[in-house]
C-alpha cells in the first residue's frame, strides 16, 4: 500500500470486522443520498492499518471514483506538522518556549490589547510579551477573522491576511500591526498563531517554511505528496467539494491547490493525502520515530500532548475546545473520560481542518483514525460521527 505501513485484519487488532465494515457502509450511504461528495477513512491500531477505504467521487461534478491517492486541502491539520517542526528546534537548543515572539519578529514587541468598554474600544499595553509557548497553545492574544464578530476580528478581516501572494514575513508584519484580542496568556483563542510560528521557524533556520518542513519531516517520513501546492503532474488527484452545499447555507470558498503561493502558511496551507498523514500519525504514536527516522523524542511528544492550559487559562466557552479537553502544543488533548460529547480515552489528542478533514490519536488504545473529505459545511458532523463509529468498532 502507498502508506507503506503494515496491515492487519480488523479482528487481529481488536476491532469487530462487521462494525469496521459498517463505517464504510455508513459513509457510502451518505454519498448515495448526496450528503458527502467522497471521502477516505483510515484506521490503524497496534502499528497496523486495519481499514483503508474510499467512497464517492474525487470531484462530485465528474464520474471518477475517489482514489486512495487523492490529495486534499488539509487546512489546519497543517498546524500539528509545523508544531512538531518547532519542537525539533527546541530539542536542538535553537528555540526556547519562553522566548518572546518579538525576539524573532520585532513587530511583536510592545503590543497593545483592544479592550471593549461602554465608550468604545480602548488600547492598553500588553502586560507581558507573547511567547513561543503562547503561539503553540493559542494563548498569544491573536485571533482569526472568522471566530467571532469582535473589534479585532473585524480588523483581521480587513487586513489582507488571506492574500496568498504575500510572504510569511509580510503576513506577520500585518498581524503584528493589529492589536491583540486578549492579554497574552489570559485566554485560549484559536488563532493565526501557527502562521506566526511558521515565520519564527524561518527566521531561526534561514529556510523557507516549505523547504524546512520538506527537509526535516516530510522527506524523512516519506510524505511525498504533502506540500503547499500540487504540481501540474498531480492535478488529476485533487479532491473537490460540492459546488453547492447540500445542506444550504453559505458556501465556503476553498483555495486553489494548483496555485503556487508565496504564502507558506503554517496554520493552514498544506495539501496532503490520507496515506501521507497516516505516516505522520504513526510516527507520533511510535513516540516520534518511523522507519528509522527519528523526528522527536518520546518525552517531547508526551510534553506536547499534555494539557498546557490547566485551570489558569479559561476556555470553557469555546466550541472548538469542548468540555473535558485542554490544549497542548499543537493539539487538543482529552483531559477527562466524560464531559465531552465524543468518545476518547484520557490523553487522546486530535485536530481538524476547516475543509472537512480530521484525525485523532488515542495512545491508550494504540489507535489512530483519519477522515479526509472536502466537505467544509459537514465538517463538524463528521468529526463527531467518526468518533462514535470508530470507537464502536473497537471491541478488544
Amino acid at each position: 500500500m502507498a502508506h507503506g505501513l503494515p496491515t492487519a485484519a480488523p479482528a487481529d487488532a481488536g476491532l469487530c470486522p462487521e462494525r469496521t465494515q459498517h463505517i464504510v457502509q455508513m459513509l457510502q450511504h451518505d454519498v448515495d443520498r448526496g450528503h458527502l461528495p467522497g471521502a477516505h477513512v483510515l484506521i490503524a491500531r497496534g502499528g497496523h492499518v486495519v481499514l483503508d477505504a474510499t467512497v464517492g467521487r474525487l470531484n462530485p461534478a465528474r464520474r471518477k471514483a475517489m482514489p486512495a491517492d487523492a490529495i486534499y486541502r488539509i487546512y489546519s491539520m497543517t498546524k500539528p506538522i509545523v508544531s512538531v517542526a518547532a519542537m525539533r528546534l527546541v530539542e536542538q537548543g535553537r528555540l526556547l518556549l519562553s522566548d518572546p515572539v518579538g525576539q524573532y519578529i520585532p513587530g511583536f514587541m510592545n503590543q497593545q490589547v483592544a479592550v471593549p468598554g461602554p465608550h468604545g474600544v480602548k488600547l492598553v499595553p500588553a502586560e507581558r510579551p507573547s511567547t513561543v509557548q503562547d503561539l503553540l497553545r493559542h494563548t498569544a492574544g491573536l485571533t482569526y477573522e472568522f471566530t467571532g464578530n469582535g473589534h479585532v476580528n473585524a480588523l483581521y478581516a480587513n487586513a489582507g491576511l488571506n492574500d496568498r501572494q504575500q510572504t510569511n514575513a509580510e503576513l506577520c508584519e500585518r498581524i503584528a500591526a493589529l492589536p491583540l484580542a486578549h492579554q497574552p496568556g489570559s485566554a485560549w483563542a484559536y488563532s493565526r498563531a501557527t502562521d506566526v510560528l511558521g515565520r519564527v521557524i524561518e527566521v531561526i533556520t534561514g529556510q523557507g517554511l516549505a523547504e524546512h518542513l520538506r527537509e526535516t519531516i516530510l522527506q524523512p517520513l516519506g510524505m511525498h505528496d504533502t506540500a503547499f501546492h500540487v504540481p501540474p503532474a498531480q492535478h488529476h488527484r485533487i479532491a473537490e467539494a460540492f459546488k453547492h452545499d447540500p445542506d444550504g447555507g453559505v458556501q465556503m470558498p476553498m483555495h486553489d491547490p494548483r496555485e503556487v503561493p508565496k504564502l507558506e502558511m503554517g496554520g493552514g496551507g498544506l495539501m496532503s493525502t490520507a496515506h501521507d498523514y497516516a505516516r505522520f500519525l504513526q510516527c507520533l504514536l511510535n513516540g516520534g520515530e518511523l522507519g528509522g527516522a527519528r523526528i522527536l523524542s518520546p518525552h517531547t511528544l508526551a510534553f506536547m500532548t499534555a494539557d498546557h492550559l490547566g485551570s489558569t487559562v479559561p476556555h470553557a466557552d469555546n466550541p472548538l475546545l469542548p468540555p473535558g479537553h485542554g490544549f497542548g502544543l499543537g493539539f487538543a488533548v482529552r483531559t477527562a473520560l466524560g464531559e465531552a460529547n465524543v468518545h476518547g480515552s484520557v490523553g487522546t489528542y486530535h485536530w481538524s481542518g476547516i475543509g472537512g478533514t480530521h484525525f485523532f490519536v488515542d495512545p491508550e488504545l494504540d489507535l489512530f483514525a483519519i477522515f479526509m473529505a472536502q466537505a467544509p459545511n459537514q465538517r463538524i458532523h463528521y468529526r463527531m460521527k467518526m468518533r462514535g463509529v470508530v470507537y464502536g468498532a473497537v471491541v478488544g
